[in-house]
């Protein structure tokens, strides 16, 4: 059972979400918040899978609770998606930088809204291709590198390098798998090491970090098959 918690401050929207979720066979709503204090007092109360929290809310905003959430251990399997209204808002990388696992827009089809709620749930980053080149092109692009960790960076294997590269370009396990000649699953393990060795939270982490660093750049090739 996926046990989410809804972090917003409109009634109607938590009302709506609810709805959708209490649908479902496999997913459990265990409670509800209006601002970001009370979502992280019922966060560490009820520690859920999913914690979908609203970016912009009175007292503590959604940015600071996800910030909050990842740095409890105690937390350290509480998923973060960030709702926004707005899209590709300039709050999407401070979030994801907070330790947020992804963002959904509000009117996203239930559908896409339900499948999110899985993906998170199983740890996955929720950065579709299309969302992740929207997001570099318009929070990356331009802004100059940070200084990457070169003891960070050392650390990886030449395939791990490649795996992250291909993370941030927005594939797919799947796809990582075909571009590099390898099994899902061994792809799967070259990322869950990289995210390790780099102290990342999850691959929406990884993506931020793989681009700050400079390991890819925007508009850059795609590795090469090794």
């Amino acid at each position: 059972m996926i046990r989410v918690l809804l972090v917003d401050d409109q009634p109607l929207i938590r009302s709506g979400f609810r709805a959708l979720l209490d649908l479902e066979d496999d997913i459990e709503v265990v409670a509800e918040a209006a601002d970001g204090a009370e979502g992280l007092a019922l966060a560490r109360a009820h520690v859920p899978d999913v914690a979908l929290v609203d970016v912009r809310m009175p007292l503590v905003d959604g940015i600071e609770a996800t910030r909050r959430i990842a740095a409890d251990p105690a937390l350290a399997g509480v998923h973060v998606v960030i709702l926004t209204n707005y899209g590709m808002d300039e709050y999407v990388l401070d979030a994801l930088r907070a330790g947020a696992a992804g963002f959904l827009v509000k009117d996203v089809l239930p559908e896409d809204f339900l499948h999110a709620v899985r993906v998170a749930a199983r740890g996955d980053a929720l950065l579709a291709p299309s969302i992740t080149r929207k997001l570099i092109h318009r929070y990356v692009h331009g802004r100059p590198p940070a200084v990457p960790s070169a003891t960070a960076l050392a650390e990886l294997t030449g395939r791990e390098r490649e795996a992250v590269a291909l993370v941030a370009r927005g594939l797919s396990n799947d796809e990582i798998a075909d571009r590099m000649v390898i099994t899902p699953m061994t792809a799967k393990t070259h990322i869950n090491r990289a995210m390790t060795k780099l102290h990342a939270r999850d691959r929406a982490q990884l993506v931020v970090l793989a681009y700050e660093s400079g390991l890819v750049t925007p508009g850059g090739d795609l590795p090469d098959r090794t």
